[in-house]
């Protein structure tokens, strides 16, 4: 049985730097749909405490999903036959969406049109698209691992892309939480004893399906009946301190490794101290202390929550060598874990080549 390596990973992001002092000219309502009684600098203030985030990356009006998913699929084929891929997964969404209707377009996928742009004779090469929340890419590598070990494929494109810029509530706190970027990995076989060793993936919906959600403006003089992105903060927060560093350890647990085993943890790009939380829930479950310094690269400061697209995009910065962060080495142990809307939670164990 073959296993499934990462052979390249490329990443997207956008130039439009958008700090915090851009949302004060805002006003921010409630849930109940009440404008909020403290200023607007006192709650990007909060805000930043909570969440780490600094700055954001937007896309400027001209581009698309679709487009950021070429420029990533396009860097990661430069030097690869692209008739040869048996499989472009595309981790997304919303579709294509425009700055003038945040109406979604996903018919056809993202990824058919990505494979329409890339000029892709082959038949066989499969386009398929994955909306599975913020785990989305993730979920991706996972099935592309699935189908390399069934002997099905050799070669699958995962891409994790998303416009949130253009479904965010402009009276919603938490739509500063929120970014856009493009990531992209090759996952190859190979005969070597490295790459993908396990894989957890749960879904959490008898109970927490709708904590992240679409829903109406929470200022309802505006905006008519156009929906954006909302959630339930603090019980996201607590489901994924509780549930994350479980599927982790499950992750683990499945091939008899330990947490003091493992050299880098990249983690979804959500919220700074929601990462810290789960590392420490990590330590608390082995019983350990401390774990070694840069353990958890973070990018969440200056690039925000870009959802399907933070890992890859963590994962390429890494790989350049832009985070100030040790390299790995051959034989190091990784583990790649994302949680959002469904809620889906899911987890990767992987052998560096």
């Amino acid at each position: 049985m073959p296993n499934s390596i990462i052979t390249k990973v490329e990443s997207y992001i956008p130039e439009l730097r958008v700090t915090n002092a851009h949302f004060l000219n805002h006003e921010f309502y409630g849930s109940d749909g009440k404008k909020l009684e403290k200023s607007t600098h006192d709650i990007i203030k909060k805000f930043e405490e909570i969440t780490g985030i600094k700055e954001r990356r937007y896309v400027t009006d001209e581009l698309n999903t679709t487009d950021l998913a070429f420029i990533t699929a396009e860097r990661i084929l430069a030097t690869v036959d692209k008739e040869t891929l048996d499989y472009i997964i595309v981790a997304q969404n919303f579709g294509d969406v425009e700055t003038d209707n945040i109406r979604s377009d996903m018919v056809p996928t993202i990824a058919a049109r990505v494979k329409h742009r890339l000029k892709i004779k082959n038949p066989y090469t499969i386009a398929s698209d994955i909306p599975f929340g913020c785990p989305g890419w993730l979920h991706g590598i996972i099935l592309a691992d699935y189908y390399i070990k069934s002997g099905d494929a050799k070669r699958v494109l995962v891409i994790g892309v998303e416009i949130l810029s253009r479904v965010l509530d402009p009276h919603d706190v938490d739509s500063m939480i929120f970014a856009d970027g493009a990531g992209a990995a090759l996952i190859e076989a190979t005969d070597q004893d490295a790459g993908i060793l396990s894989h957890i993936t749960r879904s959490d919906t008898l109970n927490d399906a709708y904590l992240l959600r679409l829903g109406r403006s929470y200022n309802s003089d505006h905006h008519g009946d156009e929906l954006f992105i909302k959630m339930h903060g603090h019980e996201i927060y607590k489901y994924v301190v509780r549930t994350v560093p479980k599927v982790i350890k499950q992750s683990l647990d499945k091939v008899g490794y330990t947490l003091t085993d493992v050299n880098k943890i990249f983690t979804h790009q959500a919220n700074q101290k929601m990462n810290q939380a789960i590392l420490d829930r990590l330590l608390k479950l082995y019983k350990l202390q401390d774990v070694p310094d840069h353990v958890m690269p973070m990018t969440i400061s200056w690039l925000g929550n870009t959802s399907v697209a933070s890992i890859p995009t963590l994962y390429d910065l890494f790989q350049r060598g832009k985070l100030n962060h040790p390299n790995l080495h051959s034989k190091d142990i990784i583990v790649f874990a994302s949680v959002g809307a469904g809620m889906n939670v899911n987890s990767v164990v992987y052998r560096v080549p």
